[in-house]
C-alpha cells in the first residue's frame, strides 16, 4: 500500500506540473459559437488576415494599406476615426520619423479620466507580417470594442482607441500622441496589447512611476478569467532596459498602464515567421479574455483614483486567480517563517526525530546537487553552442528546439538530484535531510527582501514546506498523497518559472532552470525522500533526458518550417567609388555564397559603418561587388550665417531614389550648440555613443516617409569646421531593377533586428565645401553670409 501511495503521489505531482502550464490560458474551440457580446477569435481572425497579408513597416505600401483598412474597420463600428501625423524625435533612441497614428473615441456619459486602448499597427522593419506583433493587439481591441458596443452599455468614461505608428522604430507614434494630441492630457489608464513571440500565455505587466498597490487591486476587481501576472515580472521589468509604448506614456505623461504580451516561440519574433500560420490562436483568445472584462470594468471605474505610493506582492494562482498583499508584510512573514523554522528544529531534536549530525549531513546532497546542476546548466549550453554553431544565427537566443533543451536540462537535473539523494537518505533521517533546503529557501527570501521584493511570494511555498516539516517530525511515515497536496503551491509557483526564464531571457538562462529544479526538488523532499526507488526514478529521468536531447538534435537543422535567418547588403562607398557585398551571417550558405564567394573577407570593421541594431551585431563577411547605377542623394545648403559668433547652418539631404532610412554621423567630434532635424530639436546634452548599452554613434536615425527629406539645422562656434557622414538605406535589394538577386531557398528568411536586403550608399561631406542657394540679400542684411556663390 505504501508503494502504491508513493506511485500515486508521483502521478499526482506529474499531473499538477502539467496543470500548472495547461491552466494558464483559455483554449480555443472552433466548434464553440460566441454571442455578439462575447469576444470571438473567429471574428478577430478576419481582420487579422488582412492586416498580416503583407509586411507593413513605416513607409511601405503595406503600411498605407493597413492604415486605410483600420480606418474603415473603426467606421464600421460607428466611430469617427482620425489620423494624427507629424514628425517625432526620440532623443534616447535618436530616431526621427513621421508617424501616422489612428485614433477614435467612444464618448462617456461623465467627465472623468479616459480609458485608452492601445496597440501599434506597424510591423518590424525586416519583412515581418506582424500577425502577432502587434496584429493580435489591434484585432483584440477591434473585436473587444465591437462586443462592448453590442452590449448596449454607455460608458461613464471616454474610451479612446489608439493604434500607434512607428513603435518598432523608436516608440515614436506614442511620443507624438502623448506630447501633442489634445486627448492625451485626459487619459487616466492605458490597456496596451503587445507580443514578443507567436504563442504562449499573455503576461500582464504594470507600467507606473509610483506604487502598484491600487492598480493591482483594481485589476483583481476587474476579474479576468485567466490572469498571468506576478510582482516578480514587475520588479524584473523595472530593472531591465525594456521599452514599449507604455514606457513613453509613463515617462512623458505620467500615465499608468497595464500591458499584456505573449512571449513564447520567441524565435519567430520580428521575423517573416510572424504570420497567420505560426500564430497560436489560444494566445489571441487569451488577449481577448483580458481585454473585454477590463473594458467593462474600467469604462465605469474612477480612473483618477488608481495611483498609489505603495507596492503589493501579487501573483496568479490556479483556481484562486490572484493573490496579493502589501510589501509591508514581506519582513514580518520572513521573520515568522524563520521563527517557525527554529522552533521546529528544537521541537524535532526534543522528539529525537532530527539531530545536528544528520542535519549537517543533509547539506551535502543539497549543495552537491545545486552546484553540479548549476554547472551543467551553464557549461552545458556553452557546449551545445559549440556543437551547433548554426544557433548563433538566431539572435533572439531561443532556438527552434529550445523547449526540448529545457526538458533535457530539467530532466537531467532531476536524474542527478534523485541519484545524489539516494546515497544520503536513510530510514528515519528524512526530517533532518529536509532542514538544508528549508534553510536555503529562507536565505533566498532574505535576499529577495533586500534585492527583489517582487519575488517575495517565494515565502508562500516555504510556509507549506514548514507545515510538511512539522508532519515529518510528528510521523515516521507520513501519507505521501497528503504531502504531495502540501507541495501544490510550490509546483504551481515554481514549475512555470523553470520554463519562463529561458523562454523570456534566452537559453543562456538554462542555468537558472537547473538551479530552480534543484530548489523545487528540495521543497518537495517530504514526498521524494520517502521513495524507495529513487534510482529507478533517476534512471527514468536520465533516459527521458537523453530522449529529449535526441529530439532536439533532430530539430537542430534549418528547414522550411525552421528557417535560417540570412542577410545580404549591397554597399556603395561613394567617396572612394567602391562597392561591396556584406552579410551579418556567421556561416556562408549556398545563397550568400553566390555573392560573397566561398572565401569572403572577414575584415569588415573599417569597411562600413554598421547601423544600430538591438543586439549590436557587426558585419561578418565582405566581398567586392559589381558597380551599379545607384543614384546619389543631393545636399542643399539653405543657410550659412554668422550671428553673435555662432555659425548657424541649415542644409537639406534630398534622396534621389526611394529610400527608407538615413543615418547622419558627425565625421569628427563636434561640439554643437544646437541641433534640429526636420524642425524637431535634439537636446545636444543627451547625445551619446550608445543606446541601451549598444553602439549607436549616429546623430540621428531618420526613417523616411515617402517623398520626405532630412532638414538639418545646427549652430557651432564660428571657427569650427563641420563634416558629416551620411548612410542612406533602401530596403529594395530583392526587387531593385539594378540587381538580379535570386530568391532565398525555402529553408531561409531575412535576418531580424538588422538592416538586410538593402542597398546602402555612404558619402561624406564638409559644410565648407557646399555652395549656398541664392537668396535675396534684403532678408539677410544684418548677418554675415558664408559660402555664398
Amino acid at each position: 500500500m505504501k508503494h502504491f501511495n508513493a506511485f500515486l503521489s508521483l502521478l499526482l505531482i506529474t499531473a499538477l506540473v502539467f496543470y500548472s502550464f495547461y491552466g494558464l490560458m483559455p483554449k480555443y474551440d472552433e466548434d464553440e459559437v460566441k454571442s455578439a457580446t462575447e469576444f470571438s477569435v473567429d471574428r478577430a481572425l478576419i481582420p487579422l488576415e488582412k492586416i498580416a497579408k503583407t509586411p507593413h513597416y513605416l513607409g511601405s505600401q503595406g503600411h498605407a494599406d493597413v492604415r486605410k483598412f483600420l480606418l474603415s474597420e473603426l467606421r464600421k463600428l460607428g466611430l469617427e476615426p482620425h489620423i494624427q501625423e507629424g514628425f517625432s524625435l526620440n532623443p534616447q533612441s535618436k530616431t526621427l520619423n513621421k508617424p501616422t497614428n489612428i485614433a477614435a473615441r467612444i464618448k462617456g456619459a461623465e467627465n472623468g479620466k479616459a480609458l485608452l486602448l492601445l496597440s501599434h499597427y506597424d510591423s518590424a522593419l525586416v519583412p515581418s507580417f506582424g500577425a502577432s506583433d502587434a496584429g493580435t493587439g489591434v484585432v483584440a481591441i477591434l473585436e473587444s470594442v465591437r462586443a462592448y458596443l453590442a452590449s448596449g452599455k454607455k460608458p461613464k468614461n471616454d474610451i479612446i482607441i489608439l493604434f500607434t505608428d512607428a513603435e518598432e522604430i523608436g516608440l515614436d507614434g506614442a511620443k507624438l500622441f502623448v506630447n501633442e494630441h489634445p486627448w492625451a492630457k485626459n487619459v487616466g489608464l492605458i490597456l496596451n496589447f503587445e507580443a514578443r513571440g507567436t504563442s504562449g500565455p499573455s503576461n500582464m505587466i504594470l507600467e507606473t512611476n509610483g506604487g502598484n498597490s491600487q492598480l493591482v487591486k483594481e485589476f483583481i476587481k476587474a476579474n479576468p478569467e485567466f490572469p498571468v501576472a506576478s510582482s516578480l515580472m514587475y520588479s524584473v521589468y523595472k530593472m531591465l532596459p525594456n521599452d514599449t509604448d507604455s514606457t513613453i506614456f509613463r515617462e512623458d505623461g505620467d500615465i499608468d498602464s497595464f500591458f499584456f504580451a505573449f512571449i513564447d516561440s520567441h524565435f519567430n519574433y520580428h521575423t517573416a515567421n510572424d504570420n497567420m500560420y505560426h500564430l497560436d490562436w489560444n494566445s489571441l483568445m487569451h488577449q481577448g479574455s483580458y481585454l473585454l472584462p477590463l473594458i467593462h470594468y474600467f469604462a465605469d471605474a474612477d480612473l483618477s483614483n488608481i495611483k498609489s505610493e505603495t507596492d503589493d506582492v501579487y501573483l496568479n494562482f490556479p483556481l484562486g486567480k490572484m493573490i496579493s498583499y502589501p510589501f509591508s508584510w514581506i519582513l514580518p512573514m520572513l521573520i515568522l517563517a524563520s521563527l517557525i523554522f527554529v522552533f521546529l528544529n528544537f521541537y524535532g531534536v526534543k522528539r529525537g526525530r532530527i539531530s545536528g549530525r544528520a542535519i549537517a549531513k543533509g547539506f551535502v546532497p543539497f549543495l552537491v546537487s545545486l552546484i553540479s546542476c548549476g554547472l551543467i546548466g551553464f557549461f552545458g549550453w556553452k557546449l551545445i553552442l559549440a556543437l551547433y554553431p548554426q544557433y548563433a544565427e538566431i539572435q533572439q537566443g531561443f532556438t527552434y528546439n529550445g523547449h526540448w533543451y529545457i526538458a533535457f536540462f530539467v530532466l537531467l537535473s532531476l536524474a542527478i538530484v534523485f541519484s545524489v539523494y539516494k546515497k544520503y537518505i536513510t530510514k528515519f533521517n528524512e526530517p533532518s535531510i529536509y532542514v538544508a533546503p528549508l534553510f536555503f529557501w529562507l536565505l533566498i527570501n532574505l535576499a529577495v527582501f533586500i534585492i527583489l521584493k517582487g519575488a517575495a511570494f517565494f515565502i508562500i511555498p516555504v510556509f507549506f514546506g514548514l507545515l510538511s516539516f512539522f508532519v515529518m517530525i510528528r510521523q515516521e511515515r507520513p501519507n505521501l498523497l497528503a504531502m504531495a497536496f502540501l507541495a501544490v503551491p510550490a509546483i504551481f509557483i515554481f514549475a512555470p518559472l523553470i520554463q519562463f526564464f529561458p523562454v523570456g531571457l534566452g537559453l543562456k538562462m538554462l542555468v537558472i532552470s537547473c538551479v530552480f529544479t534543484v530548489l523545487l526538488f528540495g521543497l518537495m523532499l517530504p514526498v521524494f525522500a520517502y521513495y524507495k526507488w529513487k534510482n529507478i526514478v533517476s534512471a527514468l529521468c536520465f533516459i527521458l533526458a537523453i530522449s529529449f536531447f535526441i529530439v532536439a538534435h533532430s530539430k537542430s537543422d534549418f528547414t522550411e518550417e525552421r528557417r535560417k535567418p540570412t542577410s545580404l547588403v549591397y554597399y556603395k562607398d561613394a567617396d572612394n567609388e567602391k562597392t561591396f557585398w556584406l552579410t551579418y551571417d556567421k556561416e556562408i550558405d549556398e545563397w550568400t555564397e553566390q555573392y560573397l564567394g566561398k572565401n569572403p573577407s572577414k575584415n569588415t570593421l573599417n569597411l562600413a559603418e554598421v547601423p544600430y541594431s538591438k543586439y549590436g551585431f557587426n558585419y561578418s563577411y565582405a566581398a567586392e561587388a559589381p558597380k551599379k547605377n545607384i543614384a546619389d542623394f543631393e545636399i542643399v545648403l539653405e543657410n550659412d550665417t554668422l550671428i553673435n559668433n555662432l555659425r548657424n547652418v541649415t542644409l537639406v539631404i534630398v534622396p534621389k531614389r526611394n529610400v527608407n532610412k538615413i543615418d547622419l554621423y558627425s565625421e569628427e567630434y563636434t561640439s554643437f550648440n544646437s541641433l534640429k532635424f526636420n524642425g524637431k530639436e535634439m537636446p545636444v546634452s543627451s547625445l551619446s555613443k550608445d543606446y541601451r548599452g549598444t553602439k549607436n554613434p549616429a546623430l540621428i536615425n531618420y526613417y523616411v516617409s515617402p517623398n520626405d527629406s532630412l532638414k538639418v539645422e545646427f549652430s557651432v562656434e564660428k571657427d569650427v569646421s563641420v563634416g558629416f557622414k551620411v548612410m542612406e538605406y533602401s530596403f529594395d535589394l530583392m526587387d531593385n531593377p539594378e540587381f538580379d538577386i535570386t530568391k532565398r531557398p525555402d529553408y531561409a528568411m531575412p535576418k531580424p533586428f538588422v538592416i538586410t536586403d538593402a542597398v546602402v550608399v555612404k558619402r561624406t561631406f564638409n559644410v565648407d565645401s557646399l555652395k549656398k542657394k541664392t537668396v535675396d540679400s534684403l532678408f539677410v542684411n544684418p548677418e554675415i553670409i558664408l559660402n555664398n556663390e
